[in-house]
């Protein structure tokens, strides 16, 4: 019977040295690979391709602003540091970025289209039409007459809902909302273009809406009975139960519901 003996102590000794140096000479070549792909000019960045429907930025000033910001080669390069960097640029949503062979970036970029202002008129906040609020020089703003937004932190998607429910009652009087604010307490106030201030209330969008209908729809007959017309109104308050509080140049008064649809039918019979 066949007895394996142990191999000596020097002999385990040298083959665990020639092991370890085995180990270190494959590290130090994968090293040294590593090394010359990093430096190697032929794996450069050459070109950064920008696409997308671009209205404040273009694909010159773009290359010129974020290259500067991208570490390493078309190997290494972090497309995620470099997607971050595209979407610190003024305008820009939202940046996709990829590689493609050889040496190149293709980046599609979406900008910001904006449809509001958004805070106090010092400020240079925007809303973009997903109801997102953006920092962007709002002189670079191209739209004539953007209504201003104001609400809490995180409610501006809140707050373009509403405004987009409201324009539409108002527009039958000739009257657009300029500005529109949810306060801290949950109520709603419009200003018009007319510079007249509508307290409309709180409560869920429908009952805001329901509300301003009732007051659109009575509002020029009542201003007839005193001689005015909607563009004398200074102020009204929807917050009364049964009725609305309104001020007009000159006159003050305050509408009942029943007031106001007799108002109403009184006018249909002159008509």
């Amino acid at each position: 019977m066949t007895q394996t003996l142990p191999a000596p102590l020097d002999v385990k000794l040298m083959n665990l040295t020639a092991s370890v140096l085995f180990v270190g000479c494959v590290l130090l070549v994968l090293a040294a690979g590593a090394w010359w792909v990093l430096r190697y000019p032929g794996f450069a960045i050459a070109r950064i391709v920008v696409q997308g429907e671009l209205v404040h930025n273009n694909a010159v000033t773009l290359r010129a602003n974020v290259a500067p910001h991208l570490v390493g080669n078309f190997f290494t390069v972090d497309l995620r540091a470099a997607r971050e960097a595209f979407e610190q640029v003024p305008w820009v949503r939202r940046a996709q970025v990829r590689r493609v062979y050889p040496g190149s970036l293709r980046v599609e970029l979406q900008e910001h289209d904006a449809v509001a202002y958004w805070g106090p008129d010092t400020g240079s906040a925007l809303v973009n039409s997903q109801g997102e609020v953006f920092e962007a020089n709002v002189g670079d703003v191209e739209q004539d007459g953007l209504p201003r937004l104001l609400g809490p932190a995180g409610s501006s998607p809140e707050v373009l809902q509403m405004f987009g429910l409201l324009q539409p009652v108002f527009k039958p009087l000739g009257l657009e909302v300029e500005t529109l604010e949810l306060t801290g307490r949950g109520g709603w106030r419009a200003t018009l273009d007319s510079d007249a201030v509508v307290e409309l209330g709180g409560g869920t969008p429908q009952e805001v809406v329901q509300r301003t209908q009732r007051f659109t729809r009575t509002l020029t007959q009542v201003a007839a009975q005193y001689g005015r017309r909607v563009d004398a109104l200074e102020s009204a308050d929807l917050r009364h139960a049964g009725g609305y509080a309104l001020r007009m140049r000159g006159v003050t008064t305050v509408v009942t519901d029943a007031a106001a649809a007799a108002a109403s039918a009184s006018a249909v019979r002159r008509r």
